[in-house]
């Protein structure tokens, strides 16, 4: 029985902290996105000037590494043609690590 608890806390502790990580995850993705002006253009659920965060992940659920640096670099350098004509400013002052941040963050928003 003894064991029994001690592997049930374990795995409930574990649980605990993927689910405080997911939470800072996401705190960090908002905040960035806000801090940079991306609320500017972007929403969670809704098209403003650019995709919806939502419909972005949706497209890129399962992608594969190659996809999700091709859309680092679009954020990192901006560009057009991926959601319409209306171009996306490059965030050259955005660091390498934020951007990865802001990604990941989208990403998790996939259904």
């Amino acid at each position: 029985m003894k064991y029994f608890s001690k592997v049930m806390f374990s795995s409930i502790a574990g649980f605990s902290m993927l689910a405080v990580s997911a939470l800072a995850q996401a705190e960090d993705g908002v905040e960035l996105a806000r801090k940079n002006s991306c609320l500017a253009c972007h929403s969670i659920d809704n098209k403003i000037v650019g995709p919806a965060y939502k419909e972005i992940a949706n497209k890129y659920k399962g992608a594969d590494e190659a996809m999700i640096q091709q859309l680092r670099d679009k954020v990192k350098n901006g560009g057009s043609g991926t959601w319409g004509n209306i171009p996306m400013p490059p965030n050259a002052t955005v660091s390498d690590e934020n951007i990865n941040i802001l990604v990941s963050w989208v990403l998790s928003l996939a259904d």
